[in-house]
């Protein structure tokens, strides 16, 4: 059986997919037919139901839950890891009602999270991630909310950092911060998916095991990220969550949507949302 699969070329998905996607481990009879883009593509093409299992931001799982399933290994989640505000000239925090804000797509849980501590805050203009440094620096916008490797680097650029959403978010819940999930379409039988779920382990377990295995599947994509860079970012990003969700993670995400439905950020949702129970 084949089916579409569907993630980022950012190093923490390129380091979790290489040995399943290279034939390195065994996959129980499955084969997958992949594809990398940027998450907010990965989002939009989710919500027609374009791919069997992809890497998705879980503000964006909102909006297609009725047709997808979180999945227990793969997800993105933890400490100190959030997104960060960042601009080009000092600002106040109460200024940013004012202000134009770059954002990295309307469905990406930096956005979610945003909206959630500024909710007053409706200029925002979307942009590609990588772009949102640029933009600031030639006062396209006044601020701009950025993720991936760019929160590694954006101070050699000369930008400041204004607010970390997610030190906004542990010390509003206590929880490790929710920023994407890996899902499978609903349509697909629990006996399969829970094969899925399984392989996606098995390959972030051989990862971990054998990491100069990925190197060249991980740095390819990493087109010009410096080693340290591309390193650091998978250390942040890939943890005890990715392999298991586990009962912390599962609270996590449920008390993100939570507050989100409370605040009228994103619709209600299905009573189940993950593929198994604990």
């Amino acid at each position: 059986m084949k089916l579409s699969l569907g993630f980022s070329p950012c190093p923490n998905d390129t380091f979790i997919f290489d040995a399943m996607v290279h034939g390195r481990i065994d996959t129980e009879g499955l084969e997958f037919d992949y594809f990398l883009t940027d998450v907010e593509e990965l989002n939009r093409k989710a919500f027609t139901s374009d791919i069997d299992i992809t890497k998705i931001s879980y503000h964006a799982y909102a909006h297609v839950a009725q047709n997808y399933l979180i999945l227990d290994s793969g997800s993105a989640l933890g400490h100190r890891n959030g997104p960060l505000l960042i601009s080009k000239h000092r600002i106040g925090i109460a200024e940013l009602s004012k202000l134009k804000i770059a954002i990295p797509g309307k469905y990406t849980t930096a956005n979610l999270l945003f909206s959630i501590a500024w909710p007053d805050v409706v200029n925002k203009t979307e942009y590609l991630f990588s772009k949102i440094e640029d933009a600031l620096l030639k006062d396209e916008v006044d601020a701009g909310l950025i993720i991936h490797e760019t929160r590694f680097t954006y101070y050699k650029r000369g930008l400041h950092k204004l607010a970390d959403m997610g030190e906004y978010w542990e010390t509003l819940t206590g929880f490790p911060i929710p920023l994407g999930a890996i899902v499978i379409k609903r349509n697909i039988t629990d006996d399969i998916a829970l094969k899925v779920n399984r392989i996606i382990r098995r390959s972030l377990e051989y990862a971990y095991k054998d990491s100069f295995a990925s190197y060249d599947f991980v740095s390819g994509n990493a087109k010009e990220m410096d080693s340290t860079v591309m390193n650091n970012h998978i250390k942040l990003f890939v943890n005890e969550y990715t392999l298991n969700l586990g009962a912390r993670g599962r609270e996590a995400v449920i008390e993100l949507f939570r507050i989100a439905v409370e605040k009228g950020v994103i619709p209600s949702l299905p009573d189940r949302i993950f593929l198994t129970s604990l």
